[in-house]
């Protein structure tokens, strides 16, 4: 075993997945270091979900090998949860589900992703944005080495995605743990990884995200998609809210930074 191997969180070997005859995914191998924030890209059906479910054991593995560091401490935020409207249930009730917690534990890790707010609403009555920021906290009461968050902006507007990609990246620096994260969010993932893995069925390409960017197997799947995208500078001296919403006299704490922009 190398010494990346022997010190990974999370690795996975030659790993496929077929369903019904028709494959998945093919020889996948990644590695997930510490402090790291590792994000798989690709095409819609390019096995990203299955593959995280797979590296986590929430699906059984057809061939491969997965290994996780012993006593691994996981925090996870899948895709979607669903609630049922007739189901009376607090954020507060809802972050109680998945151990015993102090009520103080609850408010803090809400402090935290900056949405203290909801901690008594229903939680069928909260937006989509302060929705991932409770599944986040939730993760976040297992104090994670690793927070393993699939598609965590989904049904968050664009301006919400950036604070969301900001406050992960505020907390893996603050817990020093690493995460791996679905996403198909290109012009944000490239601002907020640091490796970056094109998936589609099998690993395309693998590495930073300017070397990435660059491949022509990424080039080729996300070509179409890259043809409206131009890069600017966005100097960012405001902040905004849960919602999105402009904070009036706040500053941001991150100054400036580029990525690509539909035209």
């Amino acid at each position: 075993m190398n010494n990346a191997a022997a010190m990974a969180l999370l690795s996975g070997s030659g790993i496929s997945y077929q369903i019904g005859g028709r494959q998945i995914l093919s020889e996948i191998a990644l590695e997930v270091l510490p402090n790291k924030i590792m994000t798989l890209i690709g095409p819609n059906g390019a096995g990203k979900t299955t593959l995280i479910r797979l590296l986590l054991g929430l699906s059984p593995l057809q061939s491969g090998k997965v290994r996780r560091k012993p006593g691994l401490r996981l925090g996870y935020v899948p895709q979607r949860v669903m609630v049922a409207d007739t189901l009376p249930l607090r954020v507060r009730d809802f972050l109680g589900l998945g151990g015993h917690y102090s009520v103080t534990e609850m408010q803090q890790v809400l402090d935290e992703v900056e949405a203290p707010a909801v901690f008594e609403a229903p939680i069928q009555s909260i937006s989509g944005g302060e929705l991932q920021r409770v599944l986040l906290a939730r993760a976040l009461l297992k104090k994670p080495e690793l927070l393993v968050l699939d598609e965590p902006a989904q049904g968050v507007d664009a301006i919400g995605q950036q604070a969301l990609y900001h406050l992960i990246r505020t907390l893996r620096e603050k817990h020093a743990c690493s995460v791996l994260m679905v996403s198909h969010d290109l012009h944000l993932v490239m601002a907020a990884t640091d490796t970056v893995v094109c998936l589609n069925t099998h690993v395309c390409c693998t590495g930073h995200p300017e070397d990435v960017s660059e491949h022509p197997e990424y080039l080729r799947i996300f070509g179409s998609a890259l043809d409206g995208l131009a890069v600017y500078s966005h100097r960012h001296d405001h902040a905004h809210d849960i919602r999105g919403d402009v904070v009036e006299g706040a500053a941001a704490d991150c100054c400036h930074h580029e990525h690509p922009h539909p035209q």
